[in-house]
């Protein structure tokens, strides 16, 4: 049991740390940068639950998340038919 486990966390693990790598890739292309987005290892540790933690970040940085967001909803709705 103890390996089906460790198999599931290090593969949680895993795609915490792409989503995090993804994320501030995607971000940097739209010129935002969150200074302290990272993985919280130790929660996951405890809980088995690998959580993205976005940390904190100028306000004028969520301003240009939000602008990204916005333009990338815009696009979705005019390309996509309900």
């Amino acid at each position: 049991m103890g390996s089906v486990l460790s198999r599931v966390t290090a593969e949680q693990r895993r795609q915490a740390a792409s989503i995090v790598e993804d994320l501030v890739s995607v971000m940097a292309l739209g010129g935002v940068t969150l200074p302290s987005i990272a993985v919280d290892w130790e929660f996951g540790r405890r809980t088995g639950t690998y959580l993205v933690d976005l940390g904190s970040a100028r306000p004028l940085e969520l301003l240009r998340v939000l602008d990204l967001l916005r333009k990338g909803l815009r696009y979705e709705r005019l390309t996509y038919d309900d």
